[in-house]
């Protein structure tokens, strides 16, 4: 058994949110793990670029109302105890609703050799996130 004390939040990069975004690392898995887990907390409005994950991405949402968009337009809106499980390279943005804070438990894989799983790719517009708000 290993105890890990908690471990420092930090903000997350400009250049992959629109708004303020805090990132809480849980665990990064030792090999034979590959499992990364991070409780992400957003305030109201902010939201992930455009991304995707090599090996797909689980979201446990912890606390308030979120918003979780694919390319094909298809929006889903979260609670506290919704899982939505995003497969392999679906490129998908995910943050708050408009007028809540949100938060999550992002769980994922990293690939062989410590390799990072993510792409990041371009920001939401604000229209469309603003048109996903009003699902």
């Amino acid at each position: 058994m290993e105890l890990n004390p908690v471990r420092p939040t930090v903000k997350t990069p400009a250049a992959n949110f629109t708004g303020d975004v805090y990132l809480t690392p849980i665990y990064n898995g030792t090999e034979p793990s590959r499992m990364t887990v991070a409780l992400v907390r957003f305030t109201p409005g902010a939201r992930t670029n455009w991304h995707r994950h090599a090996v797909g991405q689980t979201l446990h949402i912890t606390e308030g109302i979120g918003l979780v968009g694919t390319r094909d337009g298809t929006v889903v809106r979260t609670r506290a105890g919704d899982t939505v499980i995003c497969p392999p390279d679906e490129e998908h943005w995910h943050g708050a609703a408009a007028d809540t804070f949100m938060s999550h438990l992002a769980m994922l894989e990293a690939l062989p050799d410590g390799q990072d799983p993510t792409t990041w790719l371009e920001p939401v517009p604000h229209d469309q996130y603003h048109k996903a708000n009003e699902q």
